[in-house]
């Protein structure tokens, strides 16, 4: 088994109770108001009590997984870019506490697949980012294709979730924060099939990628729309 904070991941995943995590939950949505002037949150009712699910994001901002997994009524754990987990301080406290796993990104990562299955198969919520990073002008990109096989795969309920506005707060490449309004929505489940056989899966991916798109869209509004987002632009990020 391949080493390192994935594989050890995958052995034993957090407990569902996690204090520091649910603690940080509360700081985050305390202090919000402090660069936010509204946090609007819609559709929390669509997000299952129990059981597994997968919370299916677009990416506007650095600040997006803060603000959902602060939001979200149930712990949710993460799909995080690698290079985070070598920061001294914040990738002991995502690994250890904020519930986050490791992925590579523009490469194949079938350990970051396994991992986010044995989460799901032990009842967990895992979020995901269907653009696999964030965008670089606030509006939603093409969807990564190792994502949509994850879902695929998965054979759980699929959460569109649909944040708004942290963009004009943080963008890509802004050098600050910026006061405005944030927005997050919570989808209804999609029904989307469990597919074990690869061959099936590859020919689901554009229905399936436009399920989760159009969903996204819904949410975001019609103000959220990109040439690129055409499904069979869709990049290619790893087999599953």
């Amino acid at each position: 088994m391949p080493s390192g904070p994935a594989s050890a991941d995958a052995v034993r995943p957090p407990p569902e109770r996690a204090p520091v995590y649910r603690l940080f939950q509360a700081t985050v949505r305390g202090l919000s108001w402090l660069f936010l002037p509204s946090v609007e949150v819609r559709g929390l009712e669509h997000v299952p009590e129990a059981g597994p699910c997968l919370v299916v994001a677009n990416h506007q901002s650095v600040l997006d997984p803060i603000l959902i997994q602060s939001f979200c009524p149930r712990p949710l754990h993460t799909m995080t870019k690698s290079t985070q987990f070598g920061v001294p301080v914040l990738g002991w406290l995502v690994r250890e506490h904020l519930l986050g796993f490791p992925v590579r990104r523009y490469q194949i990562d079938p350990q970051a697949v396994r991992v986010a299955l044995r989460r799901l198969a032990a009842g967990r919520a895992v979020g995901v980012y269907v653009e696999g990073e964030r965008s670089w002008d606030g509006q939603l990109q093409a969807p990564r294709l190792g994502t949509l096989r994850l879902l695929l795969k998965a054979g759980v309920p699929v959460i569109p979730c649909a944040i708004d506005g942290s963009y004009d707060v943080w963008p890509r490449w802004g050098g600050g924060l910026k006061r405005a309004p944030v927005r997050i929505a919570f989808g209804a489940p999609l029904p989307l099939p469990r597919l074990d056989d690869r061959r099936a899966r590859e020919r689901a991916l554009d229905a399936t990628g436009a399920a989760i798109i159009g969903a996204l869209r819904g949410l975001l509004g019609n103000s959220h729309t990109s040439v690129d987002l055409e499904v069979g632009n869709a990049v290619e990020s790893g087999r599953g």
